[in-house]
C-alpha cells in the first residue's frame, strides 16, 4: 500500500490562467507594448508629414473644403495654413463648398486666417457650390474673396440651439427688424420703409414699454436667440470693416438670412473676383497687393505652381468620429464592451474594444455641441437595458431603457446645423439592435440555467471512477475503508462502507470536503436489476397456469393456439 501523500487536483488540465502570467501573458503584454509603440511612431510620422512635404517657395497651396464645417475640417484647414506658412508659399486658396457648420469650428478657422502671414483667398467653387451660413463668415474673413459662376453665398443667421429649434411665439425674432434697417438696400422701396417703421416702433417701445414688450426679456428662448443674432451680426460687420467689404449686406445675411449669386455678390462688393477655376483666379490676382499680419504682400501668381493639399489620416479620422451618428455608435459599443468584460472577467477583448470605443466616443462628444442631459439619458437607457437581462423586472427596465435612450438620442445634439443631427432611422436602428442584444443575452442566460452542471461538486455526484493502488482497506479498526480512486481523470481520496479491490469501478454518492463517498458499481447494478428475475418468474408461472386451465376446459379461458380440446400444450391426453 502506497504511503506517499497525494493531493487531489481540483480541476483537470493546466491551472495557469489564460492571460495573466506565464508565456501567454508575457506574449500578450509584449504585443500590446509593440502595438502602442508602433501606433505612436506612426502617428508622429504622419502628423509631421505635411511639414516635411516639399513645397516650392512662392507656390500656391489649394485647400479643398467640402461638406459641413466641423472639428475635422477645422483641424485640416488650420494645419494646412500652418504648412503654407512654414513652406513660404505666397498664397493659400480655400476652395469652399459648404452648407454651414459649427460656430466653434468656424471661429477657429477665422482665427487662423486672420493670424496667417500668408494671404488667404476663399474661392467658392466649382460651379454649383455654395458658402452658406458659416461659409459666409469665412468668405468675409479672407484676404481675397472669389466665386465661380453659378455659386451663391449668404443665409448666415445662427440656427436656434436646443431640441426642436422652433421659433418663439409670434413667428419672428423679438426685437429684431424683419425687413431691414435704415440705410440698407432692400428688394424694393417697401422693404426700406418697413425697416424704418420697424426701427421707429422699436424706439417707441423702448421709451414707452408695454406689458407685452416688458415681458419679452423674461422669455429665455427669445432672449437667447436675440443674443446670438446680435453677436453674429457684430462679428460679420467687424470682418467686413477689416477687409473693406459690404458690411450692411453681411448684417442682412445674418438678420434676414438673405443670399446672393456670384454676379450680385460682385456688384454689391461682397466678393472681389469671379473666376472659372483656380488657374483663372491666379491670373486675375497677379499683381494685387494684400495686407496680412506681417505687412503688405504683392502677389505674383500668374505662373505660380499649384499644390493641392489632401486631407491626411488624422483629418479623416476626426471627420469620421465627430459625426454624431458614429459617436453615438461608439458610445454604445463602449458600454456593451465594458459590460461584457465586467460580467465575464478574463475575455480581455470586449474590455479593450469597449474602453477604446468609449474614450473615442467621449472625445468626439467634447468636440461637438452636446446636450449633456441627453448624453446622461443615453447612458441611463443602456444601463436599464443591461439590467433587464439579469433582473426579474418583467420588461419594466427594458421599456424604460428604450424610452430613455430614444429621448436622449433626440436631445443629444444641441444644434440644428445640417449634418450634425441624429436622424430618427438611426435612432430606431440602434434601439432595435439594443433590444435584440438584450433579448439574445437573456435567452442565452435561460438556456445556460437549464443545462446540467458539468463542473464543481454537483458534477461529481453520480460519476463513475476506478479504485487505484491497493484498493479500499480499513486503516484502523472501526474506521470505514479508505483509499484512492480516479474520477474524471483526477485522483481523489475516497471512502466506502465495504472494502474494495483495486481496479473495481465505483460510483460517487457524496462529497465531504476533499473526500468522496463511493459505492461499488456492481452493487448499484445488482440493486437495479434485482427485480428482473422475479418479474420473469412471475410471468412464466402465470403463463403455465393459463395453459393448464385452458387444457382442462375451464370456462372462459381460451385454449392456447395450436392445442386441440382435451390435450395439453405438449400434446398429451389430459
Amino acid at each position: 500500500m502506497s504511503t506517499t501523500p497525494r493531493l487531489p487536483f481540483r480541476q483537470s488540465g493546466s491551472r495557469h490562467p489564460l492571460i495573466r502570467g506565464g508565456l501567454a501573458g508575457r506574449l500578450m503584454r509584449g504585443l500590446t507594448a509593440l502595438g502602442v509603440l508602433l501606433a505612436f511612431v506612426f502617428a508622429s510620422c504622419e502628423s509631421s508629414a505635411p511639414l516635411r512635404a516639399a513645397i516650392a517657395p512662392d507656390s500656391v497651396v489649394v485647400v479643398p473644403v467640402n461638406g459641413a464645417i466641423g472639428p475635422g475640417s477645422a483641424d485640416f484647414i488650420v494645419r494646412s495654413l500652418q504648412r503654407a506658412a512654414d513652406q513660404h508659399a505666397q498664397l493659400a486658396i480655400l476652395q469652399l463648398d459648404t452648407p454651414g457648420g459649427l460656430d466653434t469650428s468656424m471661429r477657429q478657422i477665422i482665427k487662423a486666417i486672420l493670424g496667417s502671414p500668408v494671404p488667404v483667398a476663399t474661392f467658392i467653387a466649382p460651379s454649383g457650390a455654395r458658402a452658406a451660413s458659416a461659409g459666409t463668415y469665412i468668405v468675409y474673413a479672407s484676404h481675397i474673396a472669389a466665386m465661380a459662376p453659378g455659386t451663391n453665398l449668404g443665409a448666415a443667421t445662427p440656427i436656434q440651439m436646443g431640441m426642436g429649434g422652433a421659433e418663439p411665439p409670434g413667428g419672428g425674432m423679438p426685437g429684431l427688424p424683419s425687413a431691414g434697417k435704415p440705410g440698407l438696400t432692400g428688394d424694393d422701396g417697401a422693404s426700406g420703409a418697413a425697416g424704418i417703421a420697424s426701427s421707429s416702433a422699436t424706439a417707441a417701445a423702448a421709451s414707452n414699454p408695454s406689458p407685452s414688450s416688458a415681458a419679452l426679456p423674461l422669455d429665455t428662448q427669445s432672449t437667447e436667440l436675440r443674443k446670438q443674432v446680435h453677436d453674429a451680426a457684430a462679428y460679420i460687420r467687424g470682418l467686413a470693416q477689416m477687409r473693406g467689404r459690404n458690411a450692411d449686406w453681411g448684417e442682412r445675411a445674418v438678420r434676414e438670412a438673405v443670399s446672393l449669386s456670384a454676379q450680385d455678390a460682385l456688384a454689391q462688393h461682397v466678393v472681389d473676383l469671379i473666376a472659372r477655376d483656380a488657374p483663372d483666379l491666379l491670373r486675375q490676382m497677379d499683381g494685387r497687393t494684400v495686407a496680412v499680419a506681417g505687412g503688405n504682400v504683392t502677389l505674383h501668381t500668374a505662373h505660380a505652381p499649384l499644390v493641392i493639399v489632401e486631407a491626411d489620416w488624422r483629418s479623416r479620422f476626426l471627420a469620421v468620429i465627430t459625426d454624431p451618428n458614429v459617436a453615438l455608435v461608439l458610445l454604445m459599443i463602449g458600454m456593451y464592451g465594458l459590460f461584457f468584460e465586467f460580467a465575464n472577467p478574463g475575455f480581455v477583448l470586449p474590455g479593450v474594444v469597449g474602453a477604446i470605443s468609449l474614450l473615442l466616443g467621449l472625445f468626439a462628444m467634447q468636440m461637438l455641441p452636446v446636450n449633456y442631459v441627453g448624453l446622461g439619458l443615453i447612458f441611463l437607457g443602456i444601463a436599464f437595458l443591461i439590467g433587464e437581462a439579469f433582473l426579474p423586472t418583467f420588461g419594466s427596465l427594458g421599456f424604460g431603457g428604450v424610452v430613455a435612450f430614444v429621448i436622449g438620442a433626440m436631445m443629444l445634439m444641441d444644434t440644428d446645423v445640417p449634418g450634425y443631427g441624429i436622424p430618427l432611422p438611426m435612432i430606431a436602428a440602434v434601439v432595435v439592435f439594443s433590444l435584440v442584444f438584450v433579448l439574445g443575452v437573456s435567452r442565452l442566460a435561460l438556456r445556460a440555467r437549464r443545462r446540467p452542471v458539468v463542473t464543481g461538486s454537483e458534477a461529481l455526484i453520480g460519476s463513475v471512477g476506478v479504485v487505484l493502488d491497493d484498493g479500499l482497506q480499513s486503516e484502523q479498526p472501526g474506521h470505514a475503508p479508505a483509499g484512492w480512486a480516479r474520477v474524471h481523470g483526477e485522483r481523489w481520496r475516497v471512502s466506502s462502507t465495504t472494502p474494495l479491490a483495486a481496479d473495481q469501478p465505483v460510483r460517487v454518492t457524496a462529497r465531504h470536503g476533499l473526500t468522496l463517498s463511493v459505492v461499488p458499481v456492481a452493487t448499484v447494478a445488482t440493486a437495479a436489476t434485482a427485480a428482473v428475475p422475479m418479474t420473469t418468474a412471475m410471468a412464466a408461472s402465470g403463463a403455465s397456469t393459463a395453459s393448464r386451465a385452458a387444457g382442462a376446459g375451464v370456462p372462459g379461458v381460451p385454449a392456447a393456439p395450436g392445442t386441440a380440446p382435451g390435450q395439453t400444450q405438449q400434446g398429451e391426453p389430459s
